[in-house]
């Protein structure tokens, strides 16, 4: 049974890393936007930005590894799970695609696949694990008896889904879900 697993804000802290770039890019104006990049990436110079820190060589094999989608995926590999990792690259840096393949080779040396696209609701699976719900959606569109797995993060926090479990500190819930996912 296939798992397809996030890299950015589900295996690697891509957020962390943005902030802290953004931050040394900042202007006084800016200060308290940082936290909400989905806001930052709609104001052009902003955006322009962020493009900039993500185009510098190295830039997404230095992300730094989330203890809770390592903590997924061995409950994944706990269950038996064929995990992929699925993520979405960037349209005009053909780099970020092969940082990210290398990242994962690095930090997930057992997995069984790796697809990066432009569209992740192409991809066949029975699990996906995901933090970002634009993602989620067009990905539960094509899976009417898929599970999602969502790590807590700030900005999907309004988001409710019966098809989604969300990932808090206790994994509990997700352990059932995955078990019993793995049962259909």
């Amino acid at each position: 049974m296939i798992a397809l697993v996030d890299m950015d804000g589900t295996l690697a802290d891509y957020n962390g890393a943005m902030v802290r770039d953004m931050k040394k890019l900042e202007s006084p104006e800016v200060l308290s936007d940082l936290g909400d990049l989905d806001f930052l990436e709609r104001k052009p110079h902003m955006r322009a930005r962020m493009d900039l820190i993500k185009r510098q060589p190295g830039w997404w094999m230095g992300l730094e590894k989330l203890p809770q989608g390592f903590q997924i995926l061995d409950i994944l590999r706990q269950l038996d799970y064929r995990i992929h990792i699925l993520t979405r690259g960037p349209k005009t840096n053909l780099n970020a695609w092969t940082e990210k393949a290398q990242w994962v080779a690095k930090y997930v040396p057992d997995v069984k696949g790796i697809t990066i696209t432009l569209d992740k609701s192409l991809v066949y699976g029975k699990v996906l694990v995901d933090d970002w719900p634009p993602y989620i959606k067009g990905w539960l569109k094509h899976r009417p008896r898929g599970l999602v797995i969502m790590p807590d993060q700030p900005w999907n926090q309004s988001y409710d889904h019966p098809q989604v479990i969300r990932a808090q500190a206790d994994l509990t819930k997700v352990y059932e879900a995955l078990a019993a996912q793995r049962k259909t």
